[in-house]
């Protein structure tokens, strides 16, 4: 793996962390239940399905990206975008979805690799 798709990889996955993190708080389940191998309760799955969409909408990763940054398979990360495509059309729903979509959109990019070494010289 070249250095740049290893940077990729990085990066998705602090971006997928972060999408856990907004999620978990939202959904108030622990981060590691969302982040866990398994599926666990329903509202364990579908918190860990909003993430995933968020990821995917938010971050703009393909969903093979999705995947590979969850530890789950691209089809997974798909079907976890349509389950939450297809439940946006409940207003409540859907207004919960934009205000997460907003926060994570507003959020700083992560620093890239060296960040902390340049902001300390």
């Amino acid at each position: 793996m070249t250095e740049d798709k290893i940077s990729r990889a990085r990066l998705d996955r602090a971006r997928a962390r972060l999408a856990q993190q907004a999620v978990a708080y939202a959904f108030d389940v622990p981060v590691e239940e969302i982040a866990a191998p398994t599926r666990r309760s329903a509202k364990v799955a579908l918190a860990r399905q909003v993430a995933m969409y968020l990821a995917h909408v938010a971050f703009e990763l393909s969903l093979a990206r999705v995947g590979d940054a969850f530890g789950r398979d691209r089809t997974t990360a798909a079907y976890a975008c349509h389950r939450i495509e297809d439940r946006r059309d409940e207003p409540g729903f859907d207004g919960f979805l934009d205000a997460l979509e907003a926060c994570l959109r507003a959020a700083p990019p992560p620093p890239g690799r060296g960040a902390c070494e340049e902001i300390a010289a």
